[in-house]
């Protein structure tokens, strides 16, 4: 699946539904097992999943069935588990106009994307609210170079500052690219291509970097749907190291490593429930203590 603009992902859901909801292909196996918490999971379609750095807030995106009319959602590790999900308090007063939450590893800003400034409610931009005494701050939107009149999404917040991002700007090698923003010391940005091999002639939209810098995870559609690839920084060069384990009849989203790297969460179609959380091993020996666990954390 491509990921379009808000106004036309519904002509592009038809396509990308009859996917998820295959009528005569059998699915693949995976290795990936569902983690859908009570409270969570729903007929609607969950997905961009990130924590606070303590694990008992957890904010994602939900989504109608037909991946449409977005919106974000926060839920807290209570005594009774995690909380009915509520929007925070940085969301958009409508559905739609909101996606792809993500908590820096320090918990004191939370980034998403936008299209709160567009009368149209299609260009997706990058915003960030800090974290208060009281909750969120007011949303911020990122300046230029950062946000382009292209799309941007799935921001992810480095711990050196950096910003890495997928956007369909002018210029890339192809229908979309995985981007890093650096800040300047003047207060500026500079924007680069995160270049090959993730970047390609193919549609990279996002991407997902281990805190070791060293692991990366990207959403590639190469022309038979959107599915997850893994690359390993090697020698000072990144390689290919081919797909993760999912399904190879639906597309996978928003993938979140775990904060060692060997676990990996995502989304995708799930039948009758709709798009689902899945989690998968990426290394022997995973830590199994991740996704946190909000009985465990009580």
């Amino acid at each position: 699946m491509r990921w379009l603009p808000m106004a036309i992902l519904a002509a592009a859901c038809a396509s990308a539904c009859a996917l998820a909801y295959p009528r005569a292909a059998a699915p693949t196996p995976s290795a990936a097992q569902r983690w859908a918490p009570a409270g969570i999971a729903s007929d609607e379609y969950e997905s961009s999943p990130t924590f606070s750095p303590d694990g008992r807030e957890f904010y994602f995106m939900r989504s109608d069935r037909n991946f449409a009319q977005w919106r974000i959602l926060q839920s807290r590790c209570t005594a009774d588990g995690w909380s009915p999900p509520q929007p925070p308090g940085f969301a958009a007063a409508r559905p739609g106009l909101d996606a792809d939450p993500f908590v820096s590893a320090d918990g004191k800003r939370v980034y998403f994307v936008s299209a709160r400034h567009d009368p149209k409610g299609e260009d997706l931009d990058i915003y960030y609210a800090e974290r208060e005494a009281d909750g969120w701050g007011e949303p911020v939107r990122m300046p230029k170079p950062v946000n382009s009149p292209a799309s941007e999404l799935l921001p992810r917040a480095l711990a050196d500052g950096r910003l890495l991002f997928g956007s369909a700007r002018a210029g890339g090698f192809g229908r979309g690219d995985i981007y890093i923003a650096a800040p300047q010391r003047d207060g500026s940005w500079r924007v680069r291509n995160f270049g090959a091999p993730v970047s390609s002639a193919a549609n990279e939209y996002e991407a997902e970097l281990s805190r070791n810098g060293r692991e990366l995870v990207a959403v590639i559609d190469r022309g038979d749907r959107s599915h997850l690839y893994r690359y390993r920084l090697e020698n000072g060069r990144w390689r290919e190291l081919g797909k993760v384990a999912a399904r190879a009849d639906v597309f996978q989203v928003s993938p979140l490593l775990s904060p060692r790297g060997d676990r990996l969460l995502f989304a995708q179609a799930d039948g009758a429930r709709s798009g689902e959380f899945f989690v998968i091993d990426l290394k022997p020996g995973a830590d199994q203590r991740w996704p946190p666990d909000c009985a465990a954390a009580r």
